[in-house]
């Protein structure tokens, strides 16, 4: 009874794709109007594809007629047209040969995809992007700019956009490098990359190189002489005036876009008048050698070059500060708050594009940049993003406290891998800035960080609330130590740390631009008693120094 019934209801099916409706079906296989309508729902036959529909139909036919006992000549030539049909019907494979699998290009853009993609950065970009983009064409750029103004993440897409072009004379021009300080730094434009290519549905593959479907090859690089040289593609040279041995690092970096219709972009917040970078932007360094007669003059003020301008050493400049990309528009960030968490020289170095002078500084800064590693190539045993970063390597933790209400000084807190033998390097492994927090949540903290590390020491300044976030650890951690600083002993802290610098016994990741701009900002000062010691501006709003505090705390 059963096979009786799904043969009746295979032929109503095959009715009702032909085009008769329930009722004539009823009417013509003599059953009841009912079922056909609940046979229809159930097995959905108005959702099943015409492919479908049609192979089904074939192969019914093919079924019945082989299974003929006496066949005609006719019955021959129909099972032979079916058979034709339906491996036409099977994406041309044989009956014995399994269907190929249709592999999808890993990293795979469609035409609509590219469009889309081109649409959603352009639409997005604000002033100071827009011209960055108008621009890309010149062979050099050399961008100084404000913090947190969207010029990493612009320029990911910029290369994005670029990787994509069909608009290229060599394949080479799709080719798109990122050096930054460290590796850990570089991978934020793959981030960027990555979130640009989701907009359109694409998801992005691969590690320190990604391999577009056109060829185009992404790479992602720290400043290693080593690692930058065998690469051929447009450069984008991120933080360039943060790194060290800057000089040396152009030539090999600079040797990668040597090939015609490759292009080079330095971008970067101004540092220090020392930085080997400086004679570059000034354009010092293309004078330098030149006959007096073959000098040229530059103009590198803000005045001049706020708008762009293409210099006599063919490169083209441009100032971009937080206040320029306010008064054209950007409406990201709230430049009262900045102020107010920034000394007015602070402000000026980071968001006012002004470099610090010359000896102003307590810390030597080409040697501060000197102490910078890769951590993911020079540091085998630091894994940042798991649960414990260190293992059970032994770690000294620092704390340098603040005010609660967040207006004032902003508070850090340093991790420190010590040396395992004597006349070694201390490392510091992470840093956290805290601002606008009560005392026991900025005790937590330092609690938490408990689980993560091996602790063998918490040094804990005791200024303002430090007492007070002192008694709290002291109960998860009785080892810790409060210390309450004179000028005296700050000179020595200060004194110390210089040894560590100049005698390269100390090493960070170079992604950690805050805290060489921490060191940079200690300044040496007289006491009203005449007594010479060294600090930061901490009255209002300095959020550099907090960093270098809580890192001589750690080794004090």
């Amino acid at each position: 009874m059963a096979i009786e019934e799904a043969f009746i209801m295979q032929r109503a099916r095959q009715l009702y794709w032909q085009g008769y409706p329930p009722a004539e079906i009823a009417r013509l296989m003599g059953i009841n109007q009912n079922t056909v309508y609940s046979w229809k729902n159930r097995d959905e036959w108005d959702a099943t594809p015409p492919i479908q529909r049609v192979t089904t139909s074939i192969d019914a036919r093919l079924i019945q007629l082989t299974t003929k006992d006496k066949k005609t000549g006719g019955d021959f030539k129909e099972i032979d047209l079916l058979t034709r049909q339906l491996k036409k019907l099977d994406n041309g494979t044989t009956a014995t040969q399994p269907k190929k699998k249709i592999r999808k290009k890993q990293n795979y853009f469609s035409e609509s995809q590219i469009a889309a993609l081109r649409e959603n950065i352009l639409g997005s970009l604000h002033w100071h992007q827009r011209g960055w983009y108008d621009n890309h064409h010149w062979r050099n750029r050399m961008i100084l700019k404000s913090r947190q103004v969207g010029a990493t993440w612009y320029f990911a897409r910029e290369a994005l956009v670029r990787a994509l072009s069909d608009d290229v004379k060599y394949k080479h021009q799709r080719n798109q490098i990122f050096l930054s300080a460290s590796r850990r730094q570089a991978y934020q434009f793959r981030s960027f990359i990555r979130s640009a290519a989701a907009e359109v549905d694409v998801e992005l593959k691969g590690g320190d190189m990604i391999q577009l479907f056109n060829g185009a090859e992404l790479h992602f690089l720290g400043t290693s002489a080593a690692t930058a040289q065998s690469y051929t593609g447009n450069l984008y040279f991120d933080e360039f005036f943060w790194v060290g041995q800057f000089a040396n690092l152009k030539k090999v970096a600079g040797a990668m876009a040597t090939l015609k219709g490759l292009t080079r972009t330095y971008f970067s917040t101004p540092s220090a008048e020392s930085h080997e970078a400086y004679p570059f932007w000034t354009g010092e360094a293309f004078n330098k050698g030149r006959s007096h007669g073959k000098r040229v003059e530059f103009d590198t003020s803000w005045k001049t070059l706020n708008s762009g301008l293409m210099c006599p050493d063919k490169i083209w400049r441009q100032i971009v500060t937080l206040q320029d990309a306010i008064d054209h528009g950007w409406d990201l960030t709230d430049i009262d708050e900045i102020r107010d968490e920034n000394s007015p020289e602070e402000y000026d170095n980071l968001y006012g594009c002004l470099f610090i002078k010359s000896g102003e500084s307590a810390f030597d800064y080409n040697r501060l940049l000197a102490c910078g590693a890769d951590g993911y190539d020079d540091w085998p045993d630091w894994r940042p993003y798991a649960s414990r970063p260190m293992a059970d390597r032994p770690v000294w933790i620092g704390y340098d406290p603040n005010g609660a209400s967040g207006k004032g000084d902003s508070g850090a807190i340093s991790v420190n891998a010590v040396p395992m033998v004597a006349g070694g390097k201390f490392r510091t492994v992470e840093t956290l800035r805290i601002r606008g927090m009560e005392f026991e949540e900025q005790a937590n903290l330092i609690i938490g960080m408990l689980s993560r590390y091996n602790v063998q020491h918490i040094g804990i300044d005791g200024t303002g609330i430090g007492e007070a976030v002192y008694q709290l650890v002291k109960k998860y951690f009785p080892a810790a130590v409060c210390y309450q600083f004179s000028p005296a002993s700050k000179r020595m802290l200060v004194l110390k740390m210089q040894q560590l610098v100049r005698g390269g016994r100390w090493e960070y990741d170079r992604g950690e631009l805050d805290l060489v701009g921490a060191f940079n900002s200690v300044r040496k000062i007289v006491t009203p008693g005449g007594v010479i010691t060294y600090d930061t501006d901490r009255s209002r709003g300095v959020s550099h120094g907090d960093s270098r505090l809580g890192d001589d705390a750690c080794h004090h």
